[in-house]
């Protein structure tokens, strides 16, 4: 029979349930609400307990390579995003600390990237001035134009990437499914604006 702190690592393991999520920094638990990174080296979201997020509040503690994501949306009023080169409704588009601009859409098999045409960006954030106050690499211009919606936001990074794994889940055959189209729906119904 297992006993002293043997038995209470295996009692602990096995009370401890499967689903949970865990900090990606330091293993803690972290409850639903949950604050996100962004691991700019590899371009990954990472789940964060409140305080190894409060590490990363300011850019300088990890040199740039962690980046907190931040909790603001903002509802926009229709942005023109057809000179970004947008082959479909549902899009979201990222600036980087470089100055780039990478345009991502969902689809079954992932995120799809392009880097969108500098001047073209010039002109859409010239368009809708709020644009110009994206954070880099972790805020995005996040469109749904698809099946007469209409929906553009600034949004955290985090829920671009949700969306895409949406997506990704749901999508059946060559249109989407019977499931796809009324979850993002559902994405952006639920959407609310965060200052």
């Amino acid at each position: 029979m297992t006993s002293g702190a043997l038995a209470r690592v295996i009692r602990s393991a096995a009370d401890r349930r499967t689903d949970a999520e865990r900090c990606d920094l330091c293993g803690a638990d972290v409850p639903s609400d949950h604050r996100h990174l962004l691991d700019t080296g590899d371009e990954e979201v990472l789940c964060a307990c409140r305080p190894c997020s409060l590490l990363f509040v300011k850019e300088a503690a990890s040199e740039g390579r962690y980046r907190l994501v931040p909790l603001r949306r903002v509802r926009l009023p229709p942005v023109g995003t057809r000179g970004l080169g947008v082959p479909v409704g549902l899009a979201f588009f990222v600036r980087h600390a470089d100055g780039t601009v990478s345009a991502h859409y969902p689809s079954p098999a992932g995120a799809m990237r392009w880097e969108a045409d500098p001047e073209a960006w010039r002109e859409v954030v010239a368009a809708c001035p709020p644009l110009a106050g994206l954070e880099p690499d972790v805020e995005a211009l996040l469109v749904n134009t698809a099946r007469s919606a209409d929906h553009h936001w600034i949004a955290p990074i985090d829920d671009c990437f949700r969306m895409v794994a949406l997506v990704r889940t749901l999508w059946r055959g060559l249109s989407g499914g019977s499931q796809v189209w009324p979850a993002i729906d559902r994405f952006f119904a639920e959407l609310t604006e965060q200052p």
